[in-house]
């Protein structure tokens, strides 16, 4: 007996934390850049999971590698090795031009454990006095919702009511580079930055920041860690959104399409001799690093190694972005980010986000606001030009309806 869209959202909203605000649609099954939910009605995926499916739903190359593992052996824990694990890191290291490799789960992880290494890093060879370390961050930042990183959002719905919250974070200004050198002491242990802020609506910093961020950081024996969970694999046109100003960070955070919308996986990439403070019993994760996470992984590696999906994001981005500026002063007011990518702005005077976003559902593609009048777009790196104008001529009609 099958059950209509109705009785699948009543069932989530009785039985599960309401801790997210779903447009009403029910998702059934997907491929490429496309789902369809349980009536049947196919849309095209313009948020692509917040860039976690970076190559499409059910991508054959990442199902055969998931398949191929189940045959195996799914899960040994760090207890012992697998044969997946220091392909994984080799591979991955070698991807993104790195010394040693992190394994963790989700991003969320990720950047606790850039928070974690870096603040060992500080005491064990900077010298800083113990508990004295601070990590400077931007004002507008996005880097998960464990309790140490909503201590330094300053989004209220992330961020009240669970405190008390953990001390040694400094914020300043997102592309303010002035304030990111005036907030630098001897007890600055790194600077954590998002090259794009993702859920603050896809905010490219102006030009030389940073740039100038690396300067400072090299200057004061500070690390640089770009948050690159969204921003990074290919989104942007590039292997790293840092690329584009050939800009190297000490650590990476990666995370979402890092497990191709599959699994959760993610890792910290960078210098041998900050990740090398770790030593056996002082960081671990029982599913980091795990077999099935691994081979997903190393496939998502072999995808970006051919350099596909990074020309795919910057040839299509371009037009994406072209099409999306011919819509301002149409019901947008503004369009910013880089590959396919972007951020726009719904006009005040018009609808808000949700409003559009449900008449996009409407019309078959399926996109999720930022905020209140902000649209993050980032559909899937497989999307054609054909559906690129489809999903855009969508947009354009629920503007003027």
């Amino acid at each position: 007996m099958s059950i209509d869209t109705a009785s699948y959202i009543t069932l989530d909203e009785h039985w599960g934390a309401h801790n997210y605000h779903p447009l009403p649609v029910v998702i059934a099954e997907a491929e490429g850049a496309w789902v369809t939910d349980v009536d049947g009605h196919r849309y095209l995926d313009f948020l692509s999971g917040y860039s976690a499916l970076n190559f499409g739903h059910r991508h054959p190359v990442l199902v055969e590698a998931v398949r191929e593992q189940l045959d195996r052996v799914t899960l040994t824990s760090r207890a012992f090795h697998n044969d997946q694990f220091g392909q994984f890191c080799r591979e991955l290291a070698e991807l993104t031009q790195t010394e040693m490799v992190l394994t963790m789960n989700t991003g969320a992880e990720a950047v606790e454990s850039a928070i974690k290494v870096a603040r060992k890093w500080a005491y064990e060879v900077k010298g800083v006095q113990f508990n004295g370390a601070e990590i400077i961050v931007a004002a507008g930042n996005f880097h998960g919702r464990t309790t140490t990183i909503v201590s330094f959002s300053d989004d209220p719905g992330a961020h009240d009511n669970y405190g008390p919250f953990t001390p040694g974070f400094v914020t300043v200004p997102y592309g303010d580079l002035a304030a990111i050198e005036a907030a630098i002491t001897p007890n600055t242990a790194a600077v954590l930055i998002e090259p794009i802020q993702g859920e603050a609506g896809v905010i490219v910093p102006p030009s030389g920041y940073l740039a100038g961020i690396r300067r400072a950081c090299d200057e004061n024996n500070v690390l640089m860690i770009a948050d690159e969970i969204q921003s990074g694999l290919a989104r942007t046109g590039k292997l790293f959104a840092l690329d584009h100003d050939d800009v190297r960070a000490d650590l990476y955070t990666l995370g979402k399409a890092l497990g191709g919308g599959i699994i959760p996986v993610s890792a910290v990439v960078g210098r041998g001799d900050v990740l090398g403070v770790l030593k056996p019993g002082q960081h671990g994760s029982t599913f980091g690093g795990y077999p099935m996470a691994c081979a997903v992984g190393r496939a998502v590696v072999g995808l970006l190694a051919t350099g596909e999906f990074q020309a795919r994001s910057l040839e299509l981005g371009r037009y994406l972005h072209g099409r999306l500026d011919e819509l301002v002063g149409r019901g947008i007011v503004a369009v910013r980010g880089r590959g396919l990518w972007a951020g726009v702005d719904i006009d005040p005077l018009s609808r808000t986000g949700r409003e559009v976003s449900m008449a996009l559902r409407d019309r078959g593609v399926l996109c999720k606001e930022t905020h209140e009048r902000t649209l993050r777009i980032a559909p899937p790196l497989v999307i054609t030009q054909d559906e690129i104008d489809h999903a855009v001529d969508a947009l354009a009609d629920a503007l003027q309806a």
